[in-house]
């Protein structure tokens, strides 16, 4: 909103606009001045009811009721789910077609471009703080502030930590010519082999 009510006088000024309420301490001779102040606030109220929501930020309303070339963010990928895309600090997406049919054409930070359902509900606007990606850490301490944990390369180990480890030189052989790439705990990490759980079967 851009009422902002920060002094008592403003406090004062917005409640009779709005609410039509005089304060107590008020002269009560004011019967013209009610007049005039209830009409400006039935058209102030009009006004309010005919904003276009669109152009505020921060709206969050169906995809079917926003415009070609909105930027977006927080966005559903199934109705009433919640927002699961665009939620990086200073992302934003855009709608590339008019909502006309089922589907609407949004564009992803990534560039890719994505059908989503108009049902699906997503807010107007950019995602905060957009130089986050941009903040360089002063110190290896920071970054372990933030709970992340340093990550050893396998070549560097011993062969009782990694497959990769041992040998002579850099080598992710261990001893054993021809060796491919693996896991820590030994399973090949190339060609399309699938290292994690089992998808649940439907």
């Amino acid at each position: 909103m851009a009422w902002r009510a920060g002094r008592a006088s403003s406090t004062f000024l917005l409640n009779r606009l709005v609410n039509g309420r005089i304060s107590s301490q008020t002269p009560r001779n004011f019967s013209s001045v009610d007049a005039n102040i209830h009409s400006f606030r039935e058209k102030m109220m009009d006004q309010m009811l005919h904003l276009d929501v669109n152009s505020q930020i921060g709206s969050c309303m169906p995809l079917a009721a926003m415009r070609i070339g909105t930027m977006i963010h927080n966005i559903e990928v199934n109705p009433g789910q919640g927002g699961k895309l665009v939620r990086a600090a200073g992302t934003c997406a855009k709608i590339l077609k008019e909502p006309t049919s089922r589907y609407v054409m949004v564009r992803l930070p990534s560039g890719a471009e994505k059908l989503i359902d108009t049902r699906c509900r997503a807010t107007i606007g950019q995602v905060s703080n957009p130089s986050h990606g941009s903040r360089k850490l002063r110190k290896a301490g920071q970054s372990r502030w933030l709970g992340r944990r340093p990550v050893v390369r396998g070549v560097a180990m011993n062969p009782v930590d990694h497959p990769h480890g041992g040998g002579e030189g850099r080598s992710k052989s261990s001893g054993n010519y021809g060796r491919c790439s693996s896991t820590p705990w030994g399973k090949p990490s190339k060609s399309g082999y699938k290292t994690g759980p089992l998808k649940r079967r439907r």
